[in-house]
């Protein structure tokens, strides 16, 4: 089996609830609450919410360890209005935006929001990838 791989995403947060109505307010289907813990279905991957106290009991690290894992999570879109489309709508949603959507240095369009649990996403459009009809990359 390869490794290179991630099949479960998930995103520590202070409590399911919030964290849902956020998510499915940018049009995320819900597969399974189970209390301390919520699923979202991907592209054969999962993407869950665990909260911060079920997350520090799981794997026995103190919440404030728990706070302080720096990385970004991106999706890709095919064309630069429709990074300016989830980038409005993740802020109407409740989202911090951190950076408005903007040309790169190579050649893309990019933006940054923080959903408030503080998760840092990038809204990206990238002209050198090509996607599916599903947004997978190809």
């Amino acid at each position: 089996m390869k490794t290179n791989r991630v099949t479960l995403i998930t995103l520590g947060v202070e409590s399911i609830a919030p964290a849902r109505a956020y998510y499915e307010a940018l049009g995320w289907e819900l597969e399974s609450d189970q209390g301390e813990a919520a699923f979202y279905a991907m592209n054969g991957m999962k993407f869950g919410f665990f909260t911060l106290e079920g997350l520090a009991k799981e794997t026995g690290r103190p919440v404030e360890d728990l706070r302080t894992g720096a990385m970004t999570l991106a999706q890709n879109f095919g064309s630069e209005a429709e990074v300016d489309a989830m980038f409005a709508r993740a802020v109407a949603a409740g989202a911090t935006a951190v950076s408005e959507p903007f040309k790169t240095h190579w050649g893309g369009y990019s933006s940054y929001v923080s959903d408030p649990d503080g998760h840092l996403w990038e809204f990206a459009h990238n002209p050198f990838w090509e996607m599916d009809e599903d947004g997978a990359l190809t």
